[in-house]
């Protein structure tokens, strides 16, 4: 049976009603796809009685604080805007193992969610998880392959109640909905980002000199195939950014020696994100992509690589 985004919004608008019923929520947003899709079907069911929370964890992309501040007030949405990147860095302070990394997260965000919820007097908390999300973490039988921080992050003791419109749909039946509420083409095509953010795209201790080089590395990732897409040059990926490795390498700038980190480059092709073919990105693109970052960076970033790897074997995100 073919999906029904119309029929869809009809159900869950009534379903989070039911849920609810009088009390209040808050709803977590990311400026993602999935957290928007979530906030508006919530904001339709309960209107102010859901508050938009954004927190500012120090993983975000570049710019991301200022468009959520702007898409909250286009879809007229009760906002609050949570600075917690002390506290993130903090608590990540020489972690290293990248599940650890995302329990952490997930804790930490929960805490704040429910001082908020305190605040408010709500009992209810939206998220934006997918299918994907939940089969990854693990369910009943299910391995875990990798927790997320809205799934597998969460403490067993939260006190908050989920409600999570769009548990049992994957990111293009997402985009259909979104694109049924009316919400803008570039919020609908956005490419996916992790619930942890920048925090996973490096490997190892995600500290704030790190997290800087990976957000401009992931700028010149996503500007260069953009530019490169709306030419007609290739087919826009799926899913496309920078990882910062921990190791270094010599190279040289100007006429010095430079012992600068390396930046993978991973762009892949699919559908929900199970499964993914790598993108064959053509070599002037990568040249472009290269340069950019060795030349922006600077000492920072000396080599750059292109990741050739399917999923399976690998996941999308390397942590």
């Amino acid at each position: 049976m073919p999906f029904e985004p119309k029929q869809f919004i009809e159900d869950a608008v009534a379903q989070i009603k039911r849920t609810v019923g009088v009390g209040k929520a808050i709803i977590a947003v990311s400026g993602g796809v999935d957290s928007t899709v979530t906030a508006v079907l919530m904001n339709e069911a309960l209107g102010k009685r859901c508050i938009a929370v954004f927190v500012d964890t120090g993983f975000m992309r570049k710019g991301e604080p200022e468009s959520i501040r702007e898409l909250a007030g286009n879809i007229n949405m009760n906002l609050r805007f949570v600075d917690a990147r002390s506290k993130f860095y903090k608590a990540l302070k020489g972690v290293k193992e990248p599940e650890r990394k995302r329990k952490i997260i997930g804790e930490l965000f929960i805490n704040i969610f429910e001082k908020i919820a305190k605040e408010e007097r709500a009992k209810f908390l939206g998220q934006g998880t997918l299918a994907p999300d939940w089969i990854e973490s693990g369910s009943g039988m299910r391995a875990t392959i990798k927790s997320h921080h809205n799934v597998g992050g969460l403490p067993s003791g939260m006190k908050l109640k989920l409600v999570e419109p769009v548990r049992e749909l994957y990111k293009d039946e997402v985009r259909k909905v979104g694109k049924e509420l009316g919400l803008p083409e570039k919020i609908c095509n956005r490419q996916p980002f992790p619930g942890p953010g920048l925090a996973i795209r490096i490997v190892g201790e995600a500290n704030p000199e790190k997290v800087e080089i990976v957000r401009e590395a992931c700028a010149i990732v996503e500007e260069e195939l953009e530019k490169a897409a709306a030419r007609g040059e290739m087919e826009l990926p799926w899913q496309y950014f920078a990882v910062l490795l921990p190791s270094r390498s010599v190279g040289v700038l100007g006429d010095k020696r430079a012992y600068g980190y390396t930046i993978a480059v991973r762009a892949v092709y699919s559908v929900d994100g199970m499964t993914a073919q790598y993108a064959r990105i053509p070599d002037s693109i990568l040249e472009s992509i290269s340069n950019r970052i060795t030349r922006e960076l600077k000492e920072d970033a000396n080599r750059v690589v292109y990741d050739i790897t399917s999923k399976p074997p690998a996941c999308i995100e390397w942590e």
